[in-house]
């Protein structure tokens, strides 16, 4: 029987990991915007790692083959060949995988047990995983599809915490049953915290800073919004926040928005705007996936170093 020493396939898994999360953030911050083919090649790759890891464990290569086809269904476009069914069928089918897929994994962890010769803990890492990038996604805090995925794939590539290179948090040992999205997302957290405390030091800069917005945005020359990556939040189009039209569906969708959205203020006489970055987070999981990697949960580890 083939047999791959565990620290392979975490090195495989890894490189993966940063390689298209490197590729992404590159595309996030020169676009905004991430092609699908990156995660879904991530997300084939993870899924054959995966099932060199669970070689000769029947049970565990069945749910790892449920759990990868869930993350593949946020990844691929199946729905494109719904279309001329009622616009309802997509989200229904969806509700329909989310709730027998975790039928499922309930039903065999009740029958089987939880790790040893039952489910393994990793399979039920990815499945927390997906539900806590579809509920951030949901709510608003995860803004981007992408960066939801991103969540995703990284739980399907790394279900666990790794033990990172260096932590000196007594708590680290207990993160071998710990999703590595959730540390993963949490570091990146820790590093977005920059960026309000740079558009607060640019706004004073300039005197501009007020409270509380003054974290959030700052004023741009009409003429910039086509060149830069920015939602307009005042002035507003008759009494609505440019922000709010149409949500664009490609980066050249957006620019053209932004482009009308400067022509009509400047007929206005408009010649600044208040507005806030499009943040390209991709960069944020990117830096907290290395982060993981090395230092393991930030947040446990300032714990356990006070």
């Amino acid at each position: 029987m083939l047999s791959i020493p565990p620290t392979a396939l975490f090195a495989a898994e890894a490189m993966i990991l940063l390689g298209g999360l490197g590729f992404a953030a590159y595309q996030d911050w020169k676009l905004r915007e991430v092609a699908d083919e990156i995660w879904q090649g991530m997300a084939v790759l993870g899924a054959v790692v995966g099932f060199l890891a669970f070689l000769g464990n029947s049970l565990a290569l069945f749910l790892w083959a449920l759990v990868s086809l869930w993350v593949w269904e946020h990844l691929f476009p199946w729905d494109a060949v719904l279309e001329k069914y009622p616009e309802r069928l997509p989200g229904a089918i969806e509700i329909g995988i989310y709730v027998g897929v975790l039928a499922v994994l309930i039903a065999c962890a009740l029958a089987f047990g939880v790790g040893g010769t039952g489910v393994p803990v990793a399979i039920l890492a990815v499945a927390v995983s997906i539900l806590l990038a579809r509920g951030l996604f949901e709510v608003g805090v995860l803004y981007g599809g992408a960066d939801a995925k991103a969540l995703m794939v990284a739980g399907l590539l790394l279900p666990l915490d790794s033990m990172p290179l260096w932590s000196p948090s007594t708590i680290t040992p207990l993160l071998a049953y710990y999703p590595f999205a959730l540390t993963l997302l949490i570091d990146a957290a820790l590093f977005a915290v920059v960026v309000p405390i740079a558009i607060a030091l640019r706004n004073l800069s300039v005197g501009e800073f007020t409270f509380p917005r003054g974290f959030t945005g700052y004023y741009i020359p009409v003429g910039e919004l086509p060149h830069r990556f920015v939602w307009i939040k005042d002035p507003t189009f008759n009494g609505t926040p440019a922000s709010e039209e149409p949500e664009p569906q490609t980066t050249e969708e957006d620019r053209e928005l932004r482009q009308r959205q400067a022509d009509e203020l400047a007929k206005q006489g408009v010649n600044r705007v208040w507005v806030t970055p499009q943040l390209p987070f991709i960069l944020w999981i990117l830096a907290g996936a290395v982060a993981a990697l090395i230092a393991g949960n930030l947040v446990f580890d300032l714990v356990g170093a006070l």
